[in-house]
């Protein structure tokens, strides 16, 4: 199978600490990887690494393509959606608007792309007039996925999707995800809710105090 990231010799570091040390990931193309840890241990300083946001040694591979060296803009032009902790939808703008801001210019592949997100994501569709202010926090969370799935990443990164959500809204995330990945989607996810991540994910690695403990295993 081959891969849609691959991650090797990834060192992260915030001033005089070492946030992630000499990790090697690997994102098979299709399906969800998900990295498993606690709070702190380095999950959200490796996502933000391969976006682009910090500073890092090591190589990052999108597909075939060397992306170490490319800005943040660039990464995000070569096919990586990033979706942070804490969702960070514009509160001001329509569920619409929230999803076309994201989408391209040409206005069928747009509109083709809108018609997706809403059909991943039916309760948007029923608020697609609302302002993202008056969406509960699951809704706003499939904001930020559908948002990210306007512009039809190469990679999608996932930062604690589950994090604050009731457990009848982590469902109906998990299964938005798993049709996601079905559809030939690539996501790289990172967790703290270890049993949500290996309901959904094909492979889960663990990190622990910033190293990978274990190598991706296939459920």
């Amino acid at each position: 199978m081959s891969s849609a990231l691959h991650v090797s010799g990834l060192t992260v570091r915030h001033g005089s600490v070492v946030a992630v040390r000499d990790a090697t990931l690997i994102a098979p193309t299709g399906g969800i990887t998900s990295v498993v840890g606690a709070n702190g241990a380095g999950k959200s300083s490796l996502l933000r690494a391969i976006v682009g946001l910090t500073t890092t040694e090591g190589t990052i591979h999108l597909g075939d393509r060397d992306i170490t060296r490319l800005s943040i803009e660039a990464r995000i032009h070569s096919g990586i959606a990033y979706v942070p902790e804490g969702r960070r939808v514009f509160p001001g703008m329509t569920v619409a608007e929230n999803l076309l801001v994201a989408g391209p210019s040409g206005r069928r592949v747009r509109s083709a792309r809108l018609d997706a997100a809403f059909d991943l994501f039916p309760q948007l569709a029923a608020r697609m007039t609302h302002h993202a202010w008056q969406l509960s926090g699951g809704q706003q969370q499939m904001l930020a996925i559908g948002r990210a799935l306007m512009a039809s990443p190469a990679v999608y990164l996932l930062d604690e999707p589950t994090l604050g959500l009731a457990p009848t809204v982590v469902d109906d995330v998990a299964n938005s995800l798993i049709r996601l990945a079905d559809s030939g989607a690539t996501i790289l996810m990172a967790e703290q809710n270890a049993g949500f991540a290996a309901r959904v994910s094909r492979n889960l690695v663990t990190i622990r105090t910033g190293r990978i403990q274990s190598a991706p295993v296939e459920n």
